[in-house]
C-alpha cells in the first residue's frame, strides 16, 4: 500500500503495491483504494513564518516581565488566574495602583469607625514597624490598625507635651524672676537707708504741675518696678517735648518704698513725676470699692485664681489654645486692685481732663503729643480696635471671643459680633467720663460674674470694661499701638520698628526668660545696664 500527496496538498491517495493498470476490478495492481481529499489551507506560510516571527520577538520581553513581577510577589500567587490577574493589566498597558488605593482607602474607612483592639501590640518606631511586618505577614486591615493605633498614641504624646509646655509657660509668667526681686528689694532697703530716696516726688515747686491741664499726663498701675522705669524712659526718651510729661505711677503698698526710691534716685528732668500708693489716695476707700473688695476675698475667687491652675484638667476635650486661655485668665493680677485702677481715673485725678494710660508691658517709640490733639468726638476713650486685623491671636477679636453667649444674659444684652479694643494705650476724656455711668455700669456687671461664679467672662479686666464703655469708645489710628508681642513669635520686625506703642501683651513678656529673644532689644535698650541696681541683681545677664 502506498499513500501519494498532491502537490498541492489538498489530496491524499492510497493504493495497491501491485504492477496491474485496471481501474475499477480487485486484479489490477496499481488500482487506487481510496481517494482522501484534505479541506483547503487557510493559513499560508508565509503567515505562519511572520507569527513565528512576532512570537520570536516577543517571548523575551513576556519573560522579563514575568521575572519582574515574580520580584515584586507574584510567587505568593497560586492558580494561573492569580498570575493572570497580575500580569494581565501590565501586559495592557494599564496600572491597577488607583484600585489598590481605593481598596485600602475602604479599609482604612472601615478601621476609622471601629476601636483599635486592646491586645494590639503597637511597635516603638517605624524600624520596628516594618521588621514586624516582615515577620509576621499582616493582612491590610491588620496593617491599617497598627497604623491608627500608632497615629493616635503619636497625637495624644504631642497633646500631653504641649499641655505640659503651656503650663511651665504659665508658671514662668505668673513668677518673679530672681533678678527682679533682687532689684525690689535693693532698693526698698535703699528707701531706708538713704535719705535721698526719700525725697519728696516731685518738689514742693513743682506740685500744681500735677494738675494742670496745660501739660500732657500720663499714668501708669504696676508693681513691677523695672517695667515702670522703661515705660517712663522710653516716653521722655521719645517726646519731642519731654519738659512738657508729667507722669502719675500708681502702685501697692508693698512696692511703693522701692519704686519711690528708683525715681528718688535716677531724675526723669525736665518732666515730672510723681508716685503714689494706693493707700495714699483717699478716695480708694471699701465704700468706693466694694465690688472689688468682694472680688479679692471671695472663697470661690480666690480658689480659682490662687489656687492649682492644672488639677483636674481635661486634656481630652480641650485644645491646647483653649487650654492656654484658660490658664491665662486664672493669672492672680486679674482680681488685684492695681488692674482694676484705670476704672477711677475720673476720681482719683478731679483736677485733670485728658490722660493717657499706659500699661506696664509698654515701649514708647514715637512722640505721643499729638494724642493730646485728638478729637474723641464726645466719646470718653480713645482704643484701637482689635477686629480688623488678619492675625487670630490679636487683631481679630469681637465680643464672641471674651463672653459666654450662651449664658442667656449675655445673649440677651451683647451682640457677639460687636468689634472689641484694647487696653494698654488708652487717651481718657475725664471730663466726657464724668458725665457717664462708665464705673456703675462696670460694677454692676461685675457683680453679675460674680454671682453666676464666674460664668459670664474668664479674662480679667477687659470684658467688663468692653461692657462698661459701650458707646464711649471712639477707634484711632492701629499705628499708635501694636499690639500681640507677648503672643506672636513671627510678629513682622519692621511693623514693630514703625510703632508708636509696642505691647508685649501675653505671657512673653520682655524681662521674662520666656520672652522672644527676638523681640527683647527694643525693651532692653531703654534699660541702663550699668546701673548699679541692674548689675548687682544681675538682671537678663
Amino acid at each position: 500500500m502506498q499513500l501519494h500527496f498532491s502537490p498541492s496538498m489538498r489530496s491524499i491517495t492510497i493504493s495497491s503495491s501491485g504492477n496491474g493498470t485496471s481501474n475499477g476490478g480487485f486484479g489490477g495492481g496499481g488500482a487506487d483504494l481510496m481517494k482522501i481529499k484534505v479541506a483547503p489551507r487557510h493559513i499560508s506560510y508565509r503567515t505562519l513564518f511572520h507569527t513565528i516571527l512576532i512570537l520570536a520577538f516577543l517571548l523575551p520581553f513576556v519573560f522579563i516581565l514575568t521575572a519582574l513581577v515574580t520580584l515584586e510577589g507574584v510567587n505568593k500567587c497560586s492558580s494561573i488566574d492569580c498570575l493572570g490577574r497580575r500580569l494581565g493589566p501590565k501586559l495592557l498597558g494599564r496600572d491597577d495602583s488607583g484600585r489598590l488605593v481605593k481598596d485600602f482607602v475602604k479599609i482604612l474607612n472601615q478601621v476609622n469607625a471601629e476601636e483599635v483592639p486592646d491586645r494590639l501590640k503597637l511597635p516603638d518606631s517605624f524600624h520596628q514597624l516594618v521588621s514586624e511586618m516582615k515577620n509576621n505577614k499582616y493582612n491590610a486591615k491588620e496593617f491599617a490598625f497598627i497604623l491608627k493605633g500608632m497615629m493616635e498614641k503619636l497625637e495624644k504624646d504631642i497633646k500631653a507635651s504641649k499641655f505640659a509646655e503651656l503650663t511651665n509657660k504659665h508658671f514662668a509668667a505668673s513668677s518673679i524672676p530672681k533678678g527682679i526681686h533682687c532689684f525690689a528689694l535693693r532698693l526698698t532697703d535703699e528707701y531706708s537707708s538713704n535719705a535721698l530716696a526719700r525725697r519728696q516726688l516731685p518738689s514742693p515747686e513743682l506740685l500744681p504741675l500735677l494738675s494742670d491741664n496745660s501739660y500732657h499726663h500720663f499714668v501708669v498701675s504696676t508693681d513691677n518696678i523695672l517695667a515702670a522705669a522703661v515705660v517712663v524712659n522710653s516716653t521722655i526718651q521719645s517726646s519731642s517735648k519731654p519738659e512738657k510729661i508729667v507722669f502719675h505711677v500708681i502702685t501697692d503698698k508693698k512696692t511703693y518704698a522701692g519704686m519711690h526710691s528708683w525715681f528718688a534716685l535716677h531724675s526723669v528732668s525736665p518732666a515730672i513725676i510723681e508716685v503714689k500708693g494706693v493707700h495714699q489716695f483717699d478716695w480708694l476707700t471699701r465704700e468706693n470699692v466694694p465690688v472689688l473688695e468682694a472680688v479679692e476675698n471671695h472663697n470661690v475667687i480666690r480658689k480659682y485664681y490662687h489656687g492649682n491652675h492644672v488639677a483636674g484638667a481635661n486634656y481630652t476635650d480641650t485644645t491646647p489654645r483653649t487650654f492656654a486661655s484658660k490658664l491665662q485668665a486664672r493669672s492672680p493680677k486679674y482680681i488685684s486692685l492695681l488692674n482694676h485702677i484705670r476704672i477711677y481715673l475720673p476720681e482719683l485725678f478731679p483736677n485733670l481732663n485728658k490722660v493717657v494710660f499706659l500699661d506696664d508691658d509698654v515701649v514708647i517709640q514715637r512722640d505721643l503729643s499729638p494724642l493730646w490733639d485728638i478729637d474723641l468726638d464726645g466719646k470718653v476713650n480713645g482704643a484701637v480696635e482689635t477686629c480688623k486685623g488678619e492675625d487670630e491671636w490679636v487683631m481679630s477679636k469681637r465680643f464672641k471671643n471674651y463672653f459666654n453667649f450662651s449664658h442667656p444674659l449675655i445673649a440677651k444684652n451683647l451682640n457677639p459680633d460687636d468689634c472689641a479694643w484694647a487696653y494698654g494705650m488708652n487717651i481718657f476724656d475725664l471730663h466726657a467720663w464724668r458725665q457717664t455711668h462708665i464705673r456703675d455700669t462696670y460694677h454692676a456687671w461685675l457683680k453679675e460674674n460674680l454671682k453666676s461664679n464666674l460664668t459670664l467672662w474668664k479674662l480679667g479686666t477687659l470684658p467688663p470694661a468692653l461692657i462698661a464703655f459701650k458707646g464711649h469708645v471712639h477707634p484711632i489710628d492701629p499705628f499708635w499701638h501694636m499690639l500681640g508681642l507677648g503672643y506672636q513669635n513671627k510678629t513682622n520686625i519692621e511693623n514693630v520698628k514703625n510703632a508708636a506703642v509696642i505691647h508685649y501683651n501675653g505671657q512673653a513678656k520682655p524681662w521674662l526668660e520666656i520672652g522672644f529673644e527676638h523681640l527683647r532689644p527694643f525693651w532692653t535698650k531703654y534699660l541702663n545696664y550699668s546701673n548699679e541696681f541692674i548689675r548687682n541683681c544681675h538682671i537678663l545677664e
